[in-house]
């Protein structure tokens, strides 16, 4: 994916959720790897101190030398911290319970909720999509995420309190928007661990294509046992079990992503972004 006005170009990607157990990590995972697949290179941040986009990657989070915490304080860089995924084909920049550490010492650095960013923008060109896994709060760590994003991509289940929590995370983004990061815009919501025999998740998934329109994305992830059981295993489900529903839906999930960016690029030259209806 190249593109003339570096300006234009939109590639570092917030996955975020305020409420925990979505999928969120899951779908960190299986869009590294499927994007992996479909010939892109891709750099999976792990901005979680919990590391479970680490070992789902198939990257041992208690053995690494150096991890995120050293690069946001500024010890280290990615292009020395960074490891690679064996199973999924993509670059980890890996984290452990170490990365809890930062928020303290973010709070004493000037401009520390840009220390990610300024950190990303050495290796920038590395990569085709650079996706951020966040840590399901509203942290100085996730700050420093949506901060370095072009674009936050939400996967959400389709259920009552979803929405509520939706609310929330809207909010956050547009004050980050207004007040940090003006060229962050809400990519897309991914419905995600659906289950078309619950009636209510059907309905709430019509609510939200009604609200949301074309911000929501067309890939709909099922509830799927075999994604699951991939992190267990140390690689993505798309890989674990290439002919799981699970697996063609994050594949197909790539490949609109890769598309929805190109309109997202033509967008951002016709006018800013803007955060009105998300």
């Amino acid at each position: 994916m190249n593109f003339n006005n570096s300006a234009d170009v939109v590639k570092v990607f917030c996955i975020t959720n305020q409420k925990g157990g979505v999928g969120k990590t899951t779908t960190a995972i299986n869009l590294a790897a499927a994007l992996a697949a479909l010939d892109k290179k891709v750099l999976l941040i792990d901005l979680d101190p919990q590391g479970n986009a680490t070992m789902g990657s198939g990257v041992d989070k208690n053995s690494v030398h150096n991890n995120l915490y050293q690069v946001l304080i500024g010890e280290s860089d990615i292009a020395s911290v960074r490891v690679r995924s064996e199973t999924g084909g993509y670059d980890v920049l890996p984290a452990n319970r170490e990365l809890s550490g930062a928020e303290i010492d973010l709070i004493q650095m000037e401009d520390r909720e840009m220390q990610l960013k300024n950190a990303i923008s050495k290796v920038l060109d590395d990569y085709d999509f650079i996706l951020i896994d966040c840590p399901p709060t509203l942290s100085l760590l996730t700050l420093n995420g949506l901060a370095s994003a072009d674009g936050v991509i939400i996967p959400m289940q389709c259920e009552y309190f979803a929405l509520e929590g939706l609310s929330d995370l809207v909010n956050t983004i547009k004050r980050v928007h207004q007040n940090i990061n003006p060229n962050l815009r809400v990519i897309g919501l991914l419905r995600v661990m659906f289950d078309t025999r619950v009636t209510l998740q059907q309905q709430v998934s019509a609510q939200i294509e009604a609200h949301f329109g074309d911000r929501v994305f067309e890939t709909i992830v099922p509830r799927n046992v075999r994604l699951a059981e991939a992190p267990s295993h140390g690689m993505p489900g798309t890989v674990y079990d290439k002919s799981s529903r699970g697996a063609k839906a994050y594949i197909e999930f790539g490949e609109e992503l890769i598309k929805r960016v190109k309109k997202e690029v033509l967008r951002s030259v016709a006018r800013p972004p803007q955060l009105k209806n998300l």
